[in-house]
């Protein structure tokens, strides 16, 4: 069984803090909940010298919570996921590396995590996690480098799980929430342990195999695939059809204009 160190408070620049251990079934994990923040990856990476490898980041409320492409990720109601991981598993990059892949990782162990709740999700390419075309969690992994070194990733995590049906009707996009999909209010630090003690047991193994390691439930729940859709980047905006993924995690698309094409970046929308 692992521990790991807790952080110098000397370090933390907010005023409602308090830290506190989560028992899982394989390790221990410090958590800092912090009552609000800006958001949970901006604080671990003004921090991120100071965070152990594990560390895990909890807010009750976000101020200026983000996703994918500076997104705004509606976060100001209490009892819901707004979590960062900070991984440390290595030093040196190289190519290919599992680093770009643990947002999907993260995704496929939210889905599985779910079921426990009787609540099958689908997977919106390349993290986006959906129930009947509804958005329930969203993931964002950054990641800050000295020189050609690793000084660490952060994972953060969005996930609904108590909002109200009025709450969701200030999102940009259809939205659900786990509350809603069962009748039941549901306890937090539960699900966060739960959802932790999930991602831990195959962290090991994923970082040693890669996409491969999820690709065949990845691909199982990306339910947009075989369907026609347009992938829109910053500087592009492609139609074809979805077919298939790299052992890499980028997407295959068959384009309209006859070739095939290597995604590794972008926002899909079915058509």
């Amino acid at each position: 069984m692992k521990h790991y160190s807790t952080l110098n408070l000397k370090t933390l620049h907010l005023k409602t803090l308090h830290l506190k251990t989560l028992h899982l079934k394989t390790l221990h994990l410090k958590t800092l909940n912090l009552n609000e923040v800006d958001s949970t990856n901006n604080y671990a990476l003004r921090n991120l010298s100071s965070l152990s490898d594990r560390q895990v980041i909890v807010a009750e409320k976000q101020t200026r919570g983000h996703g994918r492409l500076a997104r705004k990720w509606v976060s100001h109601v209490p009892e819901n996921v707004y979590m960062s991981l900070i991984l440390k598993p290595f030093r040196e990059v190289k190519e290919h590396s599992p680093l770009v892949n643990l947002t999907q990782y993260m995704s496929v162990v939210i889905c599985e995590f779910l079921l426990k709740y009787d609540v099958h999700a689908e997977l919106k390419w390349p993290n986006d996690v959906l129930v009947k075309g509804a958005k329930i969690a969203g993931l964002l992994g950054e990641s800050t480098f000295q020189g050609i070194l690793l000084k660490g990733y952060v994972l953060g995590a969005g996930i609904n799980l108590n909002m109200t049906p009025d709450d969701l009707k200030v999102i940009d996009q259809p939205a659900t929430s786990l509350n809603l999909l069962t009748g039941n209010p549901v306890n937090r630090d539960s699900f966060i342990s739960g959802l932790l003690d999930k991602f831990f047991s195959g962290y090991d193994q994923f970082l040693e195999k890669g996409f491969l390691h999820i690709k065949e439930q990845y691909t199982k729940k990306s339910t947009f695939l075989g369907k026609k859709i347009t992938i829109t980047s910053l500087k592009s905006r492609t139609t074809g059809i979805a077919k298939n993924f790299t052992d890499y995690g980028s997407l295959i698309l068959a384009a309209d204009s006859g070739e095939e094409k290597i995604i590794k970046a972008g926002d899909i929308t079915c058509l």
